[in-house]
Order: C-alpha cells, then sequence, then structure tokens
C-alpha cells in the first residue's frame, strides 16, 4: 500500500488492509504491519478467536470491538463501536452456510482510514486436520 501522502484512502484499500491484517502469521508480523500502516494513516487492529461457530459469534463481535478500542482505532462512542459490530457481523454472515455446525478459528483483522471501517475475519472451519478456509469481509462509514 504505498501511496503517496495525498492519496485519500477508500473502502478498497482499506478493506485490503483489513485482509493482510487478518492474515498475519504471528504477533511480530502483525504488529510489524500496524506500524507500516499507522505510518501511513491507516489505524489497525487484530485478534485470534476459536471454538464452536454458533456459540463463538457473539465472542468474535465482542472481540473486535475490544480490539478496535485497545488499539485506538475506535473510541467510546456508540456509532464507532456499532460500525465495528455491524462490519462484523456482516463478515460472520457471509461464512455461517459454510460454518454451521463445525467448530472455526482463525484472526479477526480490522482496519481504518477516516471514516471507512473493515473487519475482515479469517476462518478455519471444520474438524481435526479437514479444514476449509474462508475471509468474510464488512465494511462500514462512520
Amino acid at each position: 500500500m504505498e501511496k503517496d501522502e495525498a492519496y485519500a484512502y477508500g473502502s478498497k484499500d482499506i478493506s485490503g488492509a483489513a485482509i493482510k491484517i487478518a492474515l498475519t502469521n504471528d504477533r511480530a508480523s502483525e504488529k510489524k504491519l500496524q506500524l507500516e500502516f499507522n505510518q501511513i494513516g491507516i489505524q489497525s487492529a487484530a485478534v485470534d478467536y476459536g471454538g464452536e461457530f454458533i456459540t463463538s459469534v457473539m465472542k468474535i463481535v465482542e472481540r473486535a470491538v475490544v480490539a478496535s478500542k485497545r488499539e485506538g482505532v475506535i473510541s467510546e462512542s456508540h456509532a464507532e463501536q456499532g460500525a465495528v459490530a455491524g462490519a462484523t457481523r456482516e463478515a460472520i454472515s457471509q461464512i455461517m452456510p459454510k460454518a454451521i455446525g463445525l467448530n472455526v478459528g482463525g484472526k479477526i483483522g480490522i482496519a481504518r482510514y477516516k471514516d471507512h471501517i473493515s473487519v475482515a475475519i479469517f476462518f478455519g472451519i471444520g474438524l481435526l486436520n479437514l479444514n476449509e478456509v474462508a475471509i468474510g469481509l464488512g465494511h462500514r462509514v462512520v
């Protein structure tokens, strides 16, 4: 995402940033990417999750909101928290048909630039080592 300083990032760019951070392999690469994004004005956060899909839905939404607040991506305002929760629910709903009744695990990536907020959720879906993989993506404007 190397753009000049005058570039105004849009929903496509911010969605790409959320996907990139959701796909990081470890905390070190996650923090490095967050630093790179920060230098170009994109705020980001990431958090892991896992469990049985149906019982994990609310935990996933909560983790996304809490991680966003912790990393300074959003404030305490209802509008910003609602934007992250809504984008997270949208990302989850895209994966729901594949995941119902199975275990899921992966990482949530959140990215923000000005009024654009995107949430990408990387899902490993399945049993044992027989996993399907998917990414759900949601976007909101605050």
